[in-house]
C-alpha cells in the first residue's frame, strides 16, 4: 500500500510530473526562443506564471455552468498524470501493469480532450464553444492514425501490455527499425494531440482568444496549463516506451532514468523544431492531412507488422 502511495504521489505520479511538466515547459520554450533567434524566458518563467495564476481570482462566468465548468481541469489535470503510472521508466516494468494497460492509456490521454471540450462548452463564451468544438473536431484526425502506430508495434510483439511490448523489443532490439515508419507518424499526430503549431487550430490566439480556456482565470487556469505541460510528458514518455525502449534491461535505475530523461528532451526539441518551423493550418487542411497521409501511413505500419509477425522468428 505504502509503495503504491508512493508510486501515485511522488514517482512516477504528481510530484514527479508537476515538476517535470515545468522543466518540459521550460525547454520547449526556450528551444523555440532560440530556433527564432530569440532569448526566451529564464528558467523559473514557467513556476513564476503557475504561482502567479493560483494567487489570482477564480472567475466563474455568469452563465456557465458552474459545476462542469470548476471540475473539468481536475478531471484533466487527473487524466493526464494517470497514463504515467502504466509507461515503462526505469525498468520493463511499469509502476502498475496488466494485460491491456495500452487500451487504458491510450483513452486517458483521450479524457483530457474530452475534458477540455466539456469545459469550454460549458463556459458559454462563443471563443471558447468554437475553441471546443475544434478541439473535439481535431481529435478525430488525430486519433486513428496515433492509435494505429502505438498498436502496430504491440500487434508485433502479441501484447496488449505497455511492460510486455518493452519487454520484447529489449530482448529483439533489431525488431526496432520495423517500426520507424510508424513511430514518424506517431510524433506528428502527437503534435496535434499537444495542439501546437501546425496543429494548434483549437488555441489560435490571433483568431479565438484562447480557444477553449478563453473564460478560465485564476487557479483553475493554472491546473488547465498544467495539465497542458504533463500531457506532453505522458506522450512523449508514451513514444519513449513504444520505440525507444533502449537501456531497459541495466541493472541500474538511476542511468536507466537518465537514459529516459535524455530520450523524453530529444522528442521534446524535435517538436519545438517542427512547430517552429511551420505555419498554423485551418482545421480542413488539418483534417485532409491526417486522414489522407497520416492515417493511410498508420495503417501501413500496421500491415506490415502483420506480415512481419508471421515472417520473422520469435
Amino acid at each position: 500500500m505504502l509503495k503504491a502511495i508512493f508510486y501515485i504521489l511522488v514517482f512516477p505520479g504528481f510530484l514527479f510530473l508537476f515538476m517535470f511538466g515545468f522543466i518540459a515547459e521550460y525547454v520547449d520554450r526556450k528551444l523555440c526562443a532560440r530556433f527564432q533567434n530569440r532569448i526566451g524566458p529564464p528558467w523559473f518563467q514557467p513556476v513564476a506564471d503557475f504561482i502567479k495564476l493560483i494567487s489570482k481570482e477564480k472567475i466563474i462566468p455568469q452563465e456557465a455552468d458552474a459545476t462542469i465548468f470548476i471540475l473539468m481541469p481536475l478531471l484533466a489535470l487527473a487524466a493526464s498524470i494517470a497514463p504515467i503510472l502504466y509507461i515503462p521508466i526505469w525498468s520493463e516494468h511499469a509502476a502498475f501493469s496488466f494485460d491491456g494497460d495500452i487500451i487504458v492509456v491510450l483513452y486517458l490521454l483521450t479524457v483530457t480532450k474530452l475534458a477540455y471540450f466539456l469545459g469550454g462548452w460549458y463556459s458559454r463564451s462563443v471563443y471558447s464553444m468554437i475553441g471546443a468544438v475544434r478541439s473535439l473536431t481535431q481529435l478525430f484526425a488525430y486519433e486513428v492514425p496515433l492509435f494505429l502506430c502505438i498498436l502496430a508495434p504491440a500487434m508485433l510483439a502479441d501484447t496488449w501490455s505497455l511492460s510486455g511490448m518493452v519487454s520484447f523489443y529489449n530482448h529483439h532490439l533489431g525488431y526496432w527499425f520495423c517500426n520507424i515508419l510508424g513511430f514518424a507518424v506517431a510524433l506528428v499526430s502527437l503534435l496535434g494531440k499537444l495542439e501546437k503549431v501546425p496543429f494548434d487550430i483549437p488555441e489560435a490566439e490571433t483568431e479565438i482568444v484562447a480557444g477553449a480556456f478563453t473564460e478560465y482565470s485564476g487557479g483553475l487556469l493554472a491546473m488547465l496549463r498544467m495539465s497542458l505541460n504533463i500531457e506532453m510528458v505522458t506522450g512523449v514518455s508514451l513514444l519513449v516506451a513504444v520505440f525507444l525502449p533502449f537501456g531497459l534491461k541495466l541493472h541500474s535505475p538511476a542511468v536507466i532514468v537518465l537514459i529516459y530523461l535524455a530520450e523524453v528532451f530529444l522528442i521534446i526539441a524535435v517538436i519545438t523544431l517542427l512547430r517552429s518551423l511551420f505555419a498554423r493550418l485551418r482545421l480542413d487542411q488539418m483534417i485532409n492531412f491526417c486522414w489522407k497521409y497520416l492515417a493511410p501511413l498508420a495503417l501501413a505500419q500496421v500491415v506490415v507488422n502483420l506480415i512481419l509477425k508471421g515472417v520473422l522468428p520469435r
